[in-house]
């Protein structure tokens, strides 16, 4: 599909610069890699600018403005090719410090409006991941109850970041890690054990300290006994453990799946933890390292600050992160003798690679900030560098309600459970709220405020514009039956006859969906994509009341049918484009509100 800032990148200035090459003005052997074309910081300077006088100029140890003015009269040896545009319409002009602003002419947008009608909601699709398999792996919370709101923020980030990766041309696999191994399932197994013996009858008591006081167990502890009857009681331990353990993680994972639907995500791979542990996935992997000696037995030296009271110096086994850009060495057994976490997540991760996934990304919350870098250091080992890892920090979701904190829901017993979220406001919602801060920023939620019907609600104001543009289009179809209005049809339309600057401004911003797309995608941000529709909509509001004070504005005229549909084309536009956004995020749009 086409996207205005790499065709222009493509067809006018790389091969402008090729001419300077050859001509002699500029050396070769030159990397072009980090010259880009992208909006200018300010909108009246031009359409587009470039930075290539600023990123050669260091190099060449020459004047930026000098060089901006010799590339600026190179670029008007070309044409610009876009959509069904073919013409030199555009001027450049170098500006302070080396920028080279450039402006196109209405035409080239107009064609810009026309490619958007041909591809609907296909269009930003885009090639540039050239079907490179990514995993991304998201939500993998423990199994030990239902998913919280803090969950559903990094499933929402995870699922959309994996959807922006696919329209920009990725092979995506959407990945679930099932922590069923170690001691928090052990827990959950005694937990659900004890709901088993109060669902048969048994006075169980307060629940221990350090047992899930959660009152899903009691479905847990119920759904045991209608399967198992009076089976597991009054037996030792070490011989209801296991069983019961599987039983109260299916049971967890079946509730995990049902959050995960209610909010719209759908994972291709679940992939337990247990059973790499039982395959001997990880010792494979640690015997890997050691052959290659990067495995030792040695004694760290004590944490940097306040001691923690539990520290004492001890040989440990220990993996030679430093080698890969970690701050220190890592542990890789418990002082009982057990794997820790670390090297079970080595495991893992080498199991990925070995499943053809080079390009990893982990969706994690921010209390795992201080594992990144040894993670990565991990995987930078175990595939010989030829993998990388990217993880993404989800920071915490704050509840409040009317500005008030949320309570806590009994039947959570610690957290605000994403079920009752997602009854409460619907998952489009919630999802489209998710992504209106950066993943590594704490995020404000308040139920009064994400449902009320304002400009200062987000979601309300992108859904309100893909209504208000579908309203239009029923309207126009009421008042001309007899016209095709079909987007085909509309791609005839006279668009040259836009040409008020508010029009222009919005067709502009809607030519831009392709570059969001490939930068959300490259950069692994997808709340990219929100914080555009929302620059999206306010155009199209600001269009549509302008019209309410200028009638020579408004979109439908009825004694102007050819004007009309030149601004029924535009939108229509507005409306496949929000849609194509709103896919990526998993919300749906609405016809009316």
């Amino acid at each position: 599909m086409t996207n205005i800032f790499s065709d222009f990148r493509r067809l006018v200035v790389l091969p402008a610069l090729e001419d300077l090459v050859a001509d002699g003005i500029l050396p070769g052997g030159l990397d072009w890699g980090r010259v880009a074309v992208e909006p200018p910081r300010d909108l009246a300077h031009g359409d587009l600018a470039t930075n290539a006088a600023m990123v050669l100029a260091g190099s060449l140890k020459e004047n930026p403005m000098a060089l901006a003015e010799r590339i600026a009269t190179a670029l008007t040896r070309y044409e610009l090719v876009t959509g069904d545009y073919r013409g030199s319409g555009f001027t450049g002009a170098a500006a302070r410090p080396g920028f080279i602003n450039i402006k196109l002419a209405p035409e080239v947008w107009h064609a810009q409006l026309r490619a958007i009608l041909r591809a609907g909601t296909a269009f930003g699709d885009s090639s540039i991941g050239e079907g490179e398999r990514v995993n991304v792996e998201f939500v993998s919370a423990n199994p030990t109850g239902p998913m919280t709101a803090a969950h559903g923020r990094g499933a929402v980030v995870g699922d959309a970041l994996a959807s922006s990766l696919a329209k920009a041309g990725f092979d995506v696999a959407r990945e679930y890690y099932i922590n069923d191994s170690g001691a928090q399932v052990d827990t959950l197994a005694r937990s659900a054990h004890l709901r088993y013996r109060e669902a048969l009858g048994e006075a169980v008591g307060p629940i221990p300290e350090g047992y899930y006081p959660g009152e899903y167990l009691v479905e847990t502890g119920r759904a045991l006994a209608d399967r198992d009857g009076r089976k597991w009681l009054g037996r030792p331990e070490r011989e209801w453990l296991a069983p019961v353990r599987e039983f109260a993680v299916d049971h967890m994972m079946a509730l995990i799946r049902v959050d995960l639907a209610a909010l719209g995500v759908h994972h291709d791979l679940f992939v337990s933890e247990r059973e790499l542990v039982e395959a001997g996935a990880v010792g494979e992997a640690l015997g890997e390292l050691e052959q290659r000696g990067l495995i030792y037995t040695g004694v760290l030296e004590p944490p940097k600050g306040k001691l923690p009271d539990d520290w004492e110096p001890r040989e440990q086994t220990l993996f030679r992160a430093t080698r890969f850009g970690d701050d220190t060495d890592r542990p890789l057994k418990k002082s009982d003798g057990s794997w820790t976490y670390f090297a079970g997540d080595i495991a893992y991760h080498r199991d990925k690679f070995r499943r053809g996934f080079a390009n990893l990304i982990d969706v994690w919350g921010a209390d795992h900030g201080g594992y990144v870098k040894r993670l990565q250091a991990a995987v930078r080992a175990v595939t010989d560098g030829a993998a990388t890892l990217d993880v993404k920090l989800c920071q915490l979701v704050h509840m409040f309600d009317k500005g008030a904190p949320v309570r806590m829901s009994k039947r959570a017993g610690t957290f605000v459970a994403l079920s009752d979220v997602i009854d409460e406001v619907g998952k489009d919602v919630f999802r489209f709220m998710m992504l209106t801060r950066r993943n590594d920023q704490a995020l404000d939620f308040d139920f009064a405020k994400v449902t009320e019907q304002s400009r200062d609600n987000p979601v309300f104001y992108v859904q309100y514009a893909h209504a208000r543009a579908a309203s239009v289009m029923r309207h126009a179809a009421e008042q001309f039956p007899e016209d095709d209005l079909s987007d085909p049809a509309l791609t005839k339309a006279p668009i040259d006859r836009l040409c008020d600057p508010m029009e222009l401004a919005l067709i502009r911003q809607l030519a831009g969906w392709p570059r969001i797309v490939e930068s959300a995608a490259e950069t692994h941000e997808p709340h990219r994509i929100a914080f555009y529709l929302q620059e999206v909509a306010a155009l199209f509001h600001a269009l549509w009341n302008k019209g309410k004070d200028e009638a020579t504005l408004r979109f439908i005229l009825a004694g102007e049918p050819a004007l009309t549909r030149a601004r029924l084309a535009l939108v229509r536009a507005v409306a496949l484009v929000i849609a194509s956004g709103l896919a990526v995020i998993g919300v749906e749009p609405v016809q009316e509100m």
